[in-house]
């Protein structure tokens, strides 16, 4: 809630011009409308002297209410504004995340799977109306957290993804058939899905074209993601003796055309991810494609002050002509 002040006829404030050019010309016109007496002594005079010496307090007076009245005129009043927001249409979202053996590969730093979690943290804090929930894959696949609105949990899930967790291959049908399955009893206007794999379908027993069926089915949204760089990788290939991670370089294969089948099919859209910028970007996008319906109410609570004004300048008047016919009644 702020408060602030503003006048309902500014164009008013522009009389207050008037206010200098008033009091330069009694400057120069007071001496016209005194009388000059001359007198043998002013013994007698001291305190109606010193009373005249404070008559241009009575046209000080006047200016002032003056300038209050043109400020009343001005209208000047206090606004409170009250905003209250309201999400109109939420979106439900899983992350499918490949966590097969190559997305430790080096092309991406400090490999595909840091920089996935590091982008992908960084998508989830931008969604705070969104539910989110994350979906993991390799061989197999399993929900690492059902969708839900608390996003440190979601974070918390994203930071934790590690490699190895699960038998190794890209079976990229059960990792979009368990997103489905994640958001298939959702109540959501609109639920999409973030598939993203840095090789080619070779295992699991669900079809990709299948699995895609059902999104469409029901309405889900697919964005695909192409992890990896043009040409070849440092890939791990084996372990040493003390368990240590062998790389060499090997051709990047990405089954870009199912990528962009399921794309096409669900109205999502596919994307390839060439190095960390990339990436980044295209997080960046499909953040900008799916917003969040967001309806702003603001509340106007107005304070009317320029009654004050003019009582205070109706004051200032009664003041100045009670001194004009009591105490200076006999200079004018």
């Amino acid at each position: 809630m702020g408060s602030n002040l503003e006048f309902t006829n500014p164009g008013f404030l522009w009389l207050l011009l008037l206010i200098p050019i008033l009091a330069v010309w009694y400057f120069f016109m007071r001496k016209k409308e005194s009388a000059n007496l001359t007198i043998s002594s002013a013994k007698g005079l001291v305190q109606q002297n010193i009373w005249a010496k404070l008559k241009p307090l009575l046209y000080a007076l006047r200016l002032l209410a003056i300038a209050l009245l043109i400020v009343a005129l001005a209208r000047p009043r206090n606004v409170e504004v009250s905003k209250k927001t309201k999400t109109t249409r939420g979106i439900d979202i899983v992350m499918a995340i490949d966590v097969s053996a190559s997305m430790l590969a080096k092309d991406l730093k400090p490999n595909r799977l840091e920089a996935l979690k590091k982008v992908a943290t960084r998508f989830v804090n931008k969604r705070p109306n969104d539910r989110i929930g994350i979906v993991v894959y390799a061989g197999e696949s399993f929900t690492q957290t059902p969708i839900t609105s608390d996003k440190s949990i979601v974070v918390n899930t994203i930071n934790k993804i590690r490699w190895g967790q699960i038998e190794d291959g890209t079976a990229i049908g059960m990792g979009l058939g368990s997103a489905v399955n994640r958001l298939k009893d959702s109540k959501a206007k609109s639920k999409v899905i973030i598939l993203l794999t840095d090789g080619v379908n070779n295992s699991g027993f669900v079809d990709p074209k299948t699995a895609t069926d059902l999104a469409k089915g029901l309405n889900i949204k697919v964005y695909t993601i192409g992890l990896g760089t043009n040409g070849t990788a440092l890939f791990p290939v084996a372990k040493d003796l003390n368990g240590k991670l062998i790389f060499r370089n090997a051709p990047v294969e990405i089954d870009e055309k199912l990528l962009q089948y399921i794309a096409n099919e669900t109205e999502g859209k596919y994307f390839r991810a060439t190095n960390n910028e990339k990436l980044e970007s295209i997080y960046d996008e499909i953040n900008k494609l799916e917003k969040t319906k967001i309806e702003e109410f603001k509340y106007y609570n107005y304070q009317e002050n320029y009654r004050a004004l003019v009582i205070f300048a109706g004051f200032l008047i009664l003041l100045e002509m009670l001194l004009r016919f009591t105490v200076y009644r006999s200079f004018i």
